[in-house]
């Protein structure tokens, strides 16, 4: 499981990191493939709208798990350095879990319908990532991960490629032009939406927080 430490560091940093780490859960497994980042100055962060019982998670040590419903279904965050920043699980890949897991979690994340989605899609999604693991709000929000079932394990993999962008879903007049989105670009094709014009991939952690040292 990664420390606490990794988390007590600027929410980019950790967001560009977070890409090729492993979320697992009672022996269901998930692949990091896409993050997004937020800060308390962010017009775009729940933090910026002010503390909240709901949104103290926001406000506590650096890795403590924020879940909030999103559109009524569950979204995954983690806590960084400083208060009210933050990390959005926004999308991962299945492609890591063997059979039974894989077999359990299309299960637990049909479609609308009752079908089973195509695996390369199970989790394309920030509220696809947390019904894949069988996670909701009230088990998690506001706790650190020794204190819950979840982990994020670092089995040494590192994306060749990194691709930044906006956000998604932001407001016009919230900070949507902010380059907070982070992608491993080997899974490209399984995130949450198609990177638009504009987006731009560099190699590797350094050069992705070089071009970022404004941010951090």
């Amino acid at each position: 499981m990664l420390p606490p430490e990794f988390f007590h560091r600027n929410a980019m940093l950790v967001a560009i990191e977070l890409l090729g780490k492993f979320l697992v859960r009672d022996g269901l497994k998930l692949r990091i493939i896409e993050t997004e980042c937020y800060f308390l100055t962010d017009k775009g962060s729940h933090a910026s709208l002010g503390y909240t019982e709901k949104r103290k998670a926001l406000f506590m040590d650096g890795g403590t798990i924020y879940m909030y419903y999103a559109r009524g279904k569950p979204s995954l965050n983690f806590s960084a350095e400083g208060e009210g920043n933050a990390v959005l699980i926004k999308s991962a890949s299945a492609d890591c879990a063997d059979e039974k897991a894989l077999q359990r979690m299309l299960k637990l994340n049909p479609m609308p319908d009752g079908r089973f989605r195509k695996p390369e899609r199970l989790a394309s999604g920030q509220t696809l990532v947390c019904r894949s693991l069988g996670m909701d709000v009230p088990d998690y929000d506001a706790k650190q991960m020794a204190d819950t079932d979840l982990r994020v394990i670092d089995e040494g993999y590192r994306p060749e490629k990194i691709i930044q962008t906006v956000r998604l879903g932001i407001p016009d007049g919230r900070d949507a032009h902010l380059p907070f989105r982070f992608i491993d670009h080997a899974f490209r094709d399984r995130c949450t939406a198609k990177p638009p014009k504009g987006a731009y991939e560099v190699c590797g952690y350094n050069e992705t927080v070089s071009k970022n040292q404004k941010f951090l």
